[in-house]
């Protein structure tokens, strides 16, 4: 009796959390789950009908699903790719021996502002510079780019890449300073070692650099890929997944279904694909972490 109490005694300690989580996540999830495989949820008259999975049938052959899908995938890679390659080249040039100290504080100061923003204040700083009459349009008609003003947001040819840049510009900077942290963890003798075989730059980066930030470079991917599927407050203030879906996503997608369609049981059917899409890039997450732990 006494070694099963001895036992129990972690998860007593742990209790709270767990009934946090439950209260939190476990329980809105089991509730959103049973609305996907129901109709007539929510707002209604009529009682609930058990549909079985043709909620799923109807949201993953529904062609506005499909380019809200579509969309997200080309958003996220797109994010980490400029993520990836903006937060490592900044991060090597503020690690940088041949800049001085003054100007790495002022570079850092810039580099580290687009995170300082909230995504509310991100979204109407954006809006304000991308606007027709905007400083953008201003700036390229002053050096001849533009003989008009560009709808940058309203045009269904640049909404999603305004969106892509947009995204890809407030979230570079953690992946700089992730970076930043691991480079200074590299040894200056293993880049010594390098340069006494023969070593050039790019086969220092090549073979030593990025072996040794490849923990944090598949972290990063894995934690921004997800990140990025659940982004709603940055495009639903720019473009609101418009102009006619342009710039659609499956947050905001979820969203119109619930609130304008009133469509609460396929909105619960796409959130359950998404948290799907985001449990595999998850399990891979967790799954990385541990062998990096071995």
């Amino acid at each position: 009796m006494l070694k099963i109490r001895k036992q129990l005694v972690p998860f007593a300690y742990l209790s709270p959390t767990l009934i946090l989580l439950s209260v939190l996540s476990l329980i809105p999830i089991a509730t959103v789950f049973y609305y996907s495989l129901m109709d007539n949820v929510i707002i209604t008259n009529v009682p609930p009908q058990f549909v079985g999975l043709s909620n799923y049938q109807e949201i993953l052959s529904d062609q506005n699903f499909i380019q809200a899908f579509e969309h997200t995938i080309i958003l996220a890679l797109a994010s980490v790719i400029a993520h990836f390659i903006l937060g490592l080249a900044f991060a090597m040039l503020l690690n940088t021996k041949i800049i001085g100290p003054i100007t790495k504080a002022l570079f850092r100061v810039v580099y580290i502002l687009p995170w300082v923003f909230t995504a509310s204040i991100i979204a109407v700083l954006w809006r304000l510079l991308l606007n027709p009459n905007g400083v953008v349009n201003f700036v390229l008609s002053g050096i001849g780019v533009a003989n008009a003003p560009i709808e940058w947001l309203a045009s269904r040819q640049l909404a999603l890449p305004s969106v892509i840049f947009i995204n890809i510009w407030a979230g570079y900077p953690f992946y700089m300073v992730s970076f930043l942290a691991g480079l200074q963890g590299i040894s200056d003798d293993l880049y010594e070692a390098g340069k006494i075989d023969g070593a050039g730059t790019v086969a220092l980066f090549r073979y030593i650099t990025l072996p040794m930030l490849r923990p944090i470079i598949v972290s990063l991917a894995m934690l921004d890929f997800i990140w990025t599927t659940h982004q709603f407050t940055l495009i639903w203030m720019t473009t609101g997944g418009g102009p006619v879906r342009a710039s659609e996503v499956l947050s905001t997608f979820t969203y119109k279904l619930a609130f304008s369609s009133y469509e609460f049981s396929l909105a619960s059917t796409t959130a359950m694909v998404i948290l799907a899409l985001s449990t595999v890039v998850a399990f891979f997450y967790v799954r990385n972490q541990r062998l990096a732990n071995e």
